[in-house]
């Protein structure tokens, strides 16, 4: 063995220093662990590393992803990241992938090529989806991330440990249609309006965001408000032209300005009905502000930017700019900038972005690296701010919120990527007496914390379905031969589900002899087989191709088929201490009394009511008749009375 590996045998042993050339990794994600991560693999001998990631590279990773340089912004991370750390080991064999996770391609079959999958993601769905792929196959994985100072290292297997899904997480924060476009209350509802809203609406692809307003019809929101901000959006037309038009007398910016800071502020305001319990917005005006002679809820224009309420701070003099100094301190972008400094840095970005649109960009989005977008979200979202009474915040805050940005520290990813490693070693020597969940912590004291792993959530929704796979031509094979199939004989009623979707049940089998093509069951897709009466585990049937070169059946079904295991119902156990009670008088106070008859409900007659409306309603969807009295005849020849 090469010297190159001396001091990892003498801490991994022979045994596992002679498994890793030819253990299979699969990296997921080249950002800010993933680079760690690369160069730990790579330098610890594992010789066989995939690694995908969708992203290419934005300026702002190059203080903390070291494998990248200035001139490798734009390029593939995955690309570049293999070709920087290939040189640091040449017996590992790299294989770079640009691409998505969740791309058809990367099915079962694909996942069960690997010994273990190593998560470096920063992307709640991507993880959940790995996460479920892991399950299925029973690839041993490990988890991460950083945030900060923070970090965690989590290892999963199935039916040994918790799976990233057994216990729930936080949903993205999301907001109101009307709350964005006509009712904003923080800083984030501006900052929002101005990246999704604003943007696409002047220099984006969507001209009258009508897709997004009929999604707020249905979910009821307020109706006046949506019809006006359809109109809002039409007359969006004639600025987009303006934008996009060779004659640079047009003065889009300003046109712009009216349209939003003004005129749509006024259409608002027709509306009395929203300010009676809400402070009305202050259409702002152009030239005023320009000029420095507006004046804004008491503050001069070129005054440090208000942008907040007459609340104030606590000594009474208007908030600023997410600052309580003066506009003219701190760095460039973290200083408070005032309304006719907004003004200008609007009209400026407005301008360069018209620019790109004329020399042949179609469509511009925003990018947290891209200076125009940064500085025309900024502008826009304290513009907003300004008129509605709420505090402003600085281009760096600005670019923190939209950009989505979770602080980042080289040290910490690489910690946690270290971590990674030693827990990966754990798996794969199937040690999992010695896993354990890590936390780098914010404590001098204690700055990594070792938890004992749990075992998995029986409610889980994820680790605790059965899964297997088939191999089939989706256009030639139907739903129901899938299940059939996989049911082998058994006479279980059941209902399908592709994600959200119902695709069979009991009493609805329309799409049984469809193929599974025409229902987009495809590659990469899931079938969930539930059982109607819960006694039995859901069965995921993993959609994959059929091998290459075969000449068979369109349909190869697993062997052995699955044998999902009957549910164990949970118990709540009873509380352990007993509810406190009032002493026991003595024998001597106790006085014994007959016990009483429980009175029987009449209904007002002689004879009791001996069954509840909800027992006789359930009798009878069952086919049973119940009679009011012994006495009481059925004519109905198709009942059969019984005693």
């Amino acid at each position: 063995m090469s010297a190159r590996y001396t001091h990892a045998r003498a801490i991994l042993g022979p045994e596992m220093s002679e498994r890793l050339p030819e253990t299979k990794v699969l990296l997921v994600g080249a950002g800010g662990i993933g680079c760690e991560l690369l160069k730990n693999l790579v330098l610890a001998g594992f010789g066989q590393i995939t690694l995908l990631d969708l992203d290419t590279i934005d300026l702002s990773n190059l203080n903390r992803q070291f494998l990248f340089r200035k001139k490798d912004v734009k390029k593939s991370k995955a690309m570049t990241a293999a070709q920087t750390a290939g040189p640091f080991n040449p017996n590992v064999h790299l294989h770079p992938i640009h691409g998505n996770i969740k791309d058809p391609q990367f099915d079962m079959e694909w996942f069960r090529g690997f010994d273990i999958v190593l998560n470096a993601l920063d992307n709640l769905d991507a993880r959940r989806h790995v996460n479920k792929m892991c399950m299925a196959t029973q690839v041993p994985l490990v988890e991460s991330g950083t945030a900060g100072y923070l970090g965690q290292v989590q290892p999963l297997l199935k039916d040994r440990t918790e799976c990233f899904d057994c216990i729930s997480k936080p949903t993205p924060k999301t907001f109101p249609v009307c709350t964005i476009r006509s009712t904003p209350s923080q800083p984030i509802h501006c900052i929002v309006w101005a990246k999704s809203y604003l943007l696409g609406q002047l220099f984006g692809e969507d001209e009258d965001a009508g897709g997004e307003l009929d999604e707020a019809e249905k979910q009821g929101e307020n109706a006046q408000e949506i019809a006006t901000l359809r109109k809002e959006a039409q007359a969006f037309k004639a600025v987009r032209s303006a934008l996009r038009s060779k004659d640079k007398s047009s003065n889009a910016a300003k046109m712009a300005f009216e349209k939003v800071f003004n005129s749509d502020i006024r259409n608002l305001l027709s509306m009395s009905d929203m300010w009676r319990s809400r402070a009305p917005p202050v259409p702002l005006d152009f030239d005023a502000v320009k000029k420095g002679t507006f004046v804004l809820r008491g503050i001069s224009a070129t005054g440090p930017a208000t942008n907040g309420s007459a609340k104030g701070n606590s000594n009474g003099h208007a908030a600023t700019n997410g600052q309580s100094g003066a506009s003219g301190s701190g760095l460039k972008d973290q200083r408070a900038l005032s309304l006719q400094e907004n003004l200008a840095l609007f009209v400026s970005s407005t301008e360069r972005l018209a620019a790109r649109l004329r020399a042949g960009e179609e469509t511009i989005l925003f990018d947290k690296d891209d200076d125009d977008t940064l500085d025309f979200v900024t502008a826009a979202a304290n513009l907003r701010s300004a008129a509605y009474g709420i505090a402003g915040k600085s281009r760096w805050e600005i670019k923190e919120m939209a950009g989505n940005i979770i602080p980042a520290i080289a040290t910490t990813n690489a910690i946690v990527a270290g971590l990674i490693v030693l827990q990966a070693m754990h798996l794969l020597k199937k040690s999992y007496n010695t896993l354990r969940n890590i936390h780098l912590q914010f404590k001098p004291t204690m700055p990594l914390s070792a938890v004992m792993i749990s075992p998995p959530n029986m409610s889980c929704g994820i680790c605790r379905n059965t899964y297997t796979s088939v191999q089939c031509d989706p256009t030639r094979v139907t739903l129901g031969e899938v299940v059939k199939g996989i049911l082998d004989g058994s006479e279980r009623e059941v209902s399908v589900y592709e994600a959200q979707r119902v695709l069979s049940d009991p009493d609805w089998d329309d799409n049984n002899e469809r193929t599974l093509e025409s229902l987009s069951v495809t590659r990469g897709k899931f079938l969930t087989i539930v059982d109607e009466e819960g006694e039995v585990a859901t069965v995921e049937v993993g959609i994959c191709s059929l091998p290459a070169n075969h000449s068979g059946g369109p349909l190869i079904l697993p062997s052995p088929l699955p044998d999902p295991p009957r549910k164990v119902k949970v118990t709540v156990p009873p509380p352990s201490t007993p509810p406190k009670k009032r002493a026991a008088p003595d024998d001597e106070e106790v006085t014994e009394l007959e016990p009483a008859m429980k009175r029987l409900k009449t209904n007002g007659t002689a004879e009791p009511n001996l069954y509840t409306p909800s027992k006789k309603r359930r009798l009878e969807d069952d086919g049973l008749v119940l009679l009011e009295a012994p006495n009481e005849k059925v004519e109905d020849d198709d009942i059969i009375e019984v005693d």
